[in-house]
């Protein structure tokens, strides 16, 4: 029978090691500092039997998503899986999200991975969407000309820090008009730019606006992983409404893919999972 117990950040260290064993995938524990930073409420659990730490959870509320809706991630390292570790997990989990009043848990599952679905849909999840990984070898390319369409100008937000109010106007219009984040609530400005555009992962030098005038009519974004420091992940391309259509959104790609091969960057990638929501009750 495992023991499941919330942990503090002197113990973030071994919790990471535990996230990493159970799926390689994980970010670093500076990078899940950030993310409580950025968070409303933050928990991390870790569950041990025999000595061992054989699974680990976590629980962001007040992140990207509607009120009410908190988003899990649950991992068991593998020749732990089958002992009820991952349902130990969950229901401090979901007791955890129920007692700051939220109503859905939100998580994710890699692709692919049909045992893990599996699971998650016995115990109450449904499948509210999926994205397929895109991934962009930069060593076998040639950087890409940035040619924008007559009248836009793509100039990094690093040169132009006073951009950012125009970039938020952006994310506005082009957050919700992302599949299946039609329900998104939009954070106001400074807690956007402090969750959104100023993380650990995040680099003015690889933000991207494109300017008609002085308006910034979209914007491009590169973030940076810390547990994978060869590899640029896109994060986010929002064109204002009125200007889609038009190549905008081409020759900020252009701008991001030539940045990151100058840069060093040997991949770029868009991560991948399959949304599942459920009743944190």
């Amino acid at each position: 029978m495992s023991e499941v117990r919330e942990i503090d950040e002197y113990e973030l260290d071994r919790w990471v090691e535990t996230m990493r064993l159970a799926l390689d995938e994980t970010d670093t524990a500076d990078g899940y500092r950030d993310w409580k930073r950025q968070a409303r409420e933050t928990v991390w659990l870790l569950a041990s039997a025999g000595g061992e730490d054989v699974g680990a959870a976590l629980g962001i509320g007040g992140w990207h998503e509607p009120e009410g809706v908190a988003r899990g991630e649950v991992r068991t390292i593998p020749r732990a899986r089958g002992r009820r570790v991952g349902s130990a997990l969950l229901e401090k989990l979901s007791e955890w999200a129920s007692a700051l009043g939220y109503s859905e848990l939100l998580s994710s599952v890699k692709e692919g991975d049909d045992g893990s679905l599996a699971w998650a849909r016995r115990r109450g999840f449904n499948e509210v969407g999926r994205n397929s990984r895109l991934v962009l070898d930069l060593t076998a390319i040639e950087a890409p000309g940035v040619a924008p369409p007559e009248g836009i100008e793509i100039v990094p937000w690093a040169a132009r820090p006073e951009l950012a109010a125009g970039m938020y106007v952006v994310a506005r219009e082009a957050y919700v008009d992302v599949p299946g984040e039609e329900d998104q609530l939009m954070a106001p400005f400074d807690e956007w730019l402090a969750m959104d555009m100023q993380g650990a992962s995040d680099r003015p030098e690889a933000i991207f606006a494109a300017l008609a005038g002085d308006e910034v009519v979209a914007y491009a974004q590169l973030t940076l992983s810390l547990a994978r420091p060869a590899v640029a992940v896109h994060g986010m391309t929002g064109v204002r409404r009125a200007w889609r259509g038009r190549g905008i959104a081409n020759a900020l790609k252009a701008a991001e893919i030539a940045w990151a091969k100058e840069a060093g960057f040997s991949g770029s990638r868009r991560a991948t999972r399959s949304a599942t929501s459920r009743s944190a009750g």
